[in-house]
């Protein structure tokens, strides 16, 4: 660790913590929200229509008429944005994750198109862990029983989910963030994305649930690139099997964005008739805002994100800037990932003392997301944490890693101090 005439923290871990503590710190590190400086890119969004501006796309904006499926100038929009056909996307209101539960909520009672409904059979899910936990939490209230594979350098581990689905025609599908995902950061390779597409599961109705919620979310120019399952599903003889979420939440504002859907015409229009059953539609002024916003933005969608890429990336090079400098590199405290994009960093300790380290950081004044939020149920390994650097400025960024580190060793000299006594 380096010291400086005005670094209160000692060498030993002990005292490092007791300093921190003193500071009566509080950061807030739990959850992925955009800063309030991300948020004022798009104070446009706000003014976007003027009082008389209500016509669009033929339609008045202030009427019932429309459509389910959102509006033709938002379809192509987001058409765009997921490289699809505009026949091929839902745009809904302002949360991705409403749609995924409607839709898994559908094929519970009604089931996929040519399908039987699931409810009746008991139906499991495969998740990736770490994972998301708002994922986790969806799927168990609507009583999926949740089967878990690790998530890789390159996505999921495709051998654990072949053999899942291949042997129990209860595994209706899979759900996970293919692009830089939450909260490992990985994005999944195009051979392991052909390979889900066409594997062969027991359950003819398998199907994948991918929620792209960062995939603009790059941290530099050359980010990765994303997959396309709907076409790889069709390519591969599955036309149906995968439906795709993404939203604006974190591109303009997380309260009043567009949660969106790609998938084949068949799922679209079996989504559209049982959305028409309960709604008369989306919010088109919100649909139209964004499009007349991000069509007037310098660069559109693309130099919006760069713009917030400038803000983001900072914070997470002072993430690993400082847990280089007070862990090492070496693993002796913990590892963690170095993402190209998307909203986490993922930490693991090198001892099961998660939980201990997410306790000591919140009497130093730092809120972490708790441990074993990125396993169903908490049923974790003891060793991973979600790090959210997004939200608070560099600068506290930089000071909350400070106090992680300390906790991290504190930690883990506590727990070899107690193992090194129980050999004794």
């Amino acid at each position: 660790m380096t010291t400086d005439s005005t670094d209160p923290r000692p060498h030993d871990a002990r005292a490092a913590f007791d300093a921190f503590k003193a500071r009566g710190l509080k950061l807030n590190m739990q959850r992925g929200q955009p800063s309030d400086a991300d948020f004022d890119l798009s104070n446009g969004l706000i003014t976007a229509l003027g009082e008389q501006d209500y016509q669009m796309d033929g339609l008045d904006l202030r009427n019932y008429p429309g459509g389910v499926a959102g509006l033709p100038s938002a379809r192509a929009l987001v058409a765009d944005y997921l490289d699809l056909k505009a026949d091929n996307v839902i745009v809904w209101n302002n949360s991705s994750l409403e749609l995924q539960g409607l839709i898994l909520t559908f094929a519970l009672l009604h089931g996929l198109p040519g399908h039987a409904a699931w409810a009746g059979q008991k139906p499991k899910m495969i998740v990736t862990v770490p994972g998301y936990d708002r994922h986790f939490l969806l799927l168990e209230t609507l009583g999926f029983e949740l089967v878990t594979v690790p998530m890789q350098g390159d996505g999921p581990d495709i051998d654990a989910v072949e053999r899942l689905a291949a042997g129990d025609s209860r595994v209706k599908g899979i759900v996970f963030v293919p692009t830089y995902s939450n909260p490992t950061g990985e994005s999944i390779s195009p051979a392991k994305a052909a390979r889900l597409a066409g594997l062969q599961a027991a359950a003819p109705d398998f199907t994948i649930f991918a929620d792209d919620a960062y995939r603009a979310h790059h941290l530099h120019e050359s980010g990765d690139e994303p997959v396309n399952f709907v076409v790889l599903c069709r390519d591969a003889g599955y036309p149906n099997r995968a439906f795709v979420y993404g939203s604006t939440s974190k591109i303009t504002f997380a309260s009043a964005g567009l949660g969106f859907m790609g998938s084949s015409e068949e799922n679209i229009q079996w989504v559209s008739r049982y959305l028409n059953a309960q709604s008369i539609g989306p919010n088109k002024l919100e649909q139209a805002r964004h499009v007349r916003f991000l069509s007037e933005y310098p660069g559109g969608l693309t130099g919006l994100m760069q713009a917030h890429a400038r803000l983001i990336a900072p914070k997470f090079e002072a993430v690993d800037e400082v847990l280089s400098r007070e862990l090492g590199s070496a693993g002796e405290y913990a590892t963690w990932t170095h993402p190209r994009g998307g909203y986490f960093i993922s930490l693991d300790t090198a001892e099961p003392v998660a939980h201990r380290v997410v306790e000591l950081a919140e009497q130093a004044g730092v809120l972490l997301t708790p441990a074993g939020a990125t396993y169903p149920a908490g049923q974790d390994t003891g060793r991973n944490i979600r790090l959210s650097p997004t939200r608070p400025t560099a600068q506290e960024v930089r000071l909350a890693m400070e106090v992680v580190a300390a906790c991290v060793r504190l930690a883990t000299e506590e727990y070899r101090q107690s193992r090194s006594g129980q050999d004794a």
